[in-house]
């Protein structure tokens, strides 16, 4: 269990998928460039095998935006997107049309 004062420390934000590629020598792992509203940020995810690159593009998924940034395979990822599922991760989006940056609550 963790209190709420620590929950509240998180900052969801929606983000708006620019670009998706796979990472070279890498058969789970997807680079996305994904519009923050305020910035542009680079994720790297392991959603490889459950979305081709071109699915992503234009997807509002969620994003844990205050999150220390960490190397993958190379390449710096500033945050994470939210997605359900070990064993085929399926993204956490977004029905309607809402802002990239648009905090989560």
């Amino acid at each position: 269990m963790i209190s709420l004062a620590d929950f509240q420390k998180v900052e969801l934000r929606i983000g708006k998928v620019q670009s998706a590629k796979p990472v070279e020598g890498a058969s789970k792992l997807l680079q996305l460039e994904v519009d923050l509203g305020a910035e542009q940020r680079r994720l790297v995810a392991g959603i490889a095998e459950s979305y081709k690159p071109e699915e992503l593009i234009g997807k509002s998924i969620v994003v844990v935006a205050n999150l220390e940034p960490k190397k993958l395979r190379g390449i710096e990822s500033q945050g994470m997107l939210l997605a359900a599922g070990a064993e085929k991760p399926v993204l956490l989006t977004v029905d309607e049309d809402v802002p990239p940056g648009t905090p989560v609550r």
